[in-house]
């Protein structure tokens, strides 16, 4: 069973740090381009930064660029999301996704196509606020 299960949520003061995990499990993200979206109270889905097989091309929202990175560890089935200087309107569920395919290995998905991924974790939350 394919399965996708986010870790490093929770609440933290603006300018602060967090750094999401996501791991995969029942399958190899060996074969899988990542991205992290989220989702904030009353409004839609938003994607965050997206990441391609072999890590080499990376993506991310204007509003997080220079404040957030993707990572992967493929030997660890692993993807991260390093947040920093957070703001309050990163306030949101954060939810990891895969999408599959040899497309992936070289470049990294769209932030803006949802249904490139076929596989989403539960979320995790995370709070900016003093």
């Amino acid at each position: 069973q394919l399965q996708l299960v986010e870790s490093g949520g929770g609440v933290v003061q603006p300018g602060g740090s967090l750094r999401l995990s996501c791991a995969a499990s029942g399958f190899s993200l060996e074969h899988y381009a990542m991205a992290w979206f989220r989702q904030a109270p009353g409004k839609g889905r938003e994607g965050v930064s997206s990441i391609s097989i072999r890590g080499g091309s990376t993506d991310y929202a204007n509003s997080v660029r220079g404040r957030f990175t993707i990572s992967r560890d493929n030997a660890e089935n692993t993807v991260y999301l390093q947040m920093d200087r957070l703001k309050p309107g990163d306030t949101a569920v954060y939810y990891c996704a895969a999408a599959y395919g040899s497309s992936w290995y070289y470049q990294s998905p769209s932030l803006t196509a949802a249904s490139e991924y076929a596989s989403w974790g539960q979320g995790t939350q995370v709070a900016v606020s003093s």
